[in-house]
């Protein structure tokens, strides 16, 4: 016999060397990146359906995970130091 889902549950996995947290409600599927809001939601009538366009979506979403990952991390390169000229020591 199964537990009827009523709650919210959430679990941790590691897909890839990636940390990901899944939360399964009445409604929907949800992934998202550790630390992140915002992830793939998958309704589980559109699930059950299998709408092709959705799995296209999903797959495309998932890729959208990797693309904002691997950009590497914008630094801006140390400013260039001016070269003073040598002042001649004032004469009083």
């Amino acid at each position: 016999m199964t537990t009827p889902l009523h709650s919210t549950l959430k679990r941790a996995l590691t897909i890839e060397g990636r940390e990901y947290v899944v939360m399964l409600t009445e409604a929907n599927i949800k992934l998202t990146l550790k630390g992140k809001r915002n992830g793939v939601e998958l309704a589980w009538a559109q699930l059950v359906n299998g709408e092709a366009a959705l799995a296209v979506a999903l797959h495309a979403s998932v890729g959208a995970f990797a693309a904002r990952e691997e950009k590497p991390p914008t630094v801006k390169p140390p400013a260039a130091k001016l070269k003073r000229k040598k002042r001649s020591p004032r004469k009083r």
